[in-house]
């Protein structure tokens, strides 16, 4: 190897790299590369530990990644982790990626079967059909949603309650309906003096943005999990590098649902609270 892969880790698939732009033919790679696979390595520090939780609790780790496009995410994750846990995919590890355009999920499983991943399947479904299918498993470990647009990124929260995850790992995009509701509810929120906050069009984008994780947060609280939020350090050049990690600890969740109906009242989105759905109470 050239100098200019010394970034690569030991053990790595320099065909997997290539079919992935962050090698070029020839093996080599230039800035942009680097910068692509730094970020691959931070987002990867992230969920590594998760992964290792679950397998080592249980013998194996199933994931399923929703908005999967190229199964850029998956086929890292397969590469760095799961190839080097032979035993695990024994009893059962496995990647799903799960994507609405055909022509990218049968290009995944031309590379997946090129490279040998056995440990990887590729469904055709929306994240919403993906609930109900029986081409996926009853539980899921570990559900991931990275720059899934607008509602998407809700629809896989709801995926990650349904079958009950352990861990979830949201990176949200384009928050367009909670800032539509506001838009639509303006001239009534204004009788309280908090929606100064986003009574400005461009105040509305960014506040409807800023809510709507909020929101998904408050949820995941509500229906027992641990969240915190970070950013993605090297994702600068994208507004959208928001990290939500959610991990299921039987929490109270009383309060956060109260919190949630509350703002969801105030803010004028009561039409939004099967979105925001909450647990039902037996």
């Amino acid at each position: 190897m050239s100098e200019k892969t010394h970034d690569i880790r030991p053990g790595q698939s320099i065909e997997l790299l290539k079919a992935l732009h962050i090698l070029t033919r020839d093996g080599k790679m230039n800035q942009d590369s680097r910068r692509k696979l730094k970020q691959v390595y931070h987002l990867f520090q992230f969920i590594e530990p998760l992964l290792k939780d679950v397998q080592q609790q249980r013998g194996a780790v199933t994931l399923a990644d929703h908005g999967a496009g190229k199964s850029y995410l998956g086929f890292i994750l397969y590469d760095l982790f799961f190839k080097e846990q032979p035993e695990a995919l024994k009893n059962g590890s496995h990647i799903y990626g799960i994507e609405t355009r055909e022509e990218l999920v049968k290009s995944s499983e031309e590379l997946a079967k090129r490279l040998g991943f056995g440990g990887m399947s590729f469904l055709n479904l929306s994240v919403a059909e993906s609930i109900t299918s029986d081409k996926l498993p009853a539980s899921i470990d570990v559900v991931t949603a990275l720059h899934a647009c607008n509602t998407a990124t809700d629809d896989a929260i709801h995926f990650a309650l349904e079958k009950k995850a352990k861990y979830i790992v949201v990176v949200p995009c384009c928050q367009a309906e909670v800032a539509s509701v506001l838009r639509k509810n303006k001239a009534k929120a204004l009788a309280d003096p908090l929606a100064e906050i986003w009574r400005h069009p461009l105040h509305t984008r960014e506040f409807g943005s800023q809510i709507t994780n909020v929101l998904r947060c408050l949820q995941l609280e509500a229906h027992g999990y641990q969240v915190s939020v970070t950013e993605l350090v090297g994702w600068e050049h994208s507004m959208k590098n928001e990290l939500i990690i959610a991990q299921y600890k039987n929490l109270p969740t009383r309060k956060p649902a109260e919190r949630l109906t509350e703002m969801l009242e105030r803010i004028g989105l009561q039409e939004l609270k099967d979105r925001f759905f909450l647990p039902q109470v037996a």
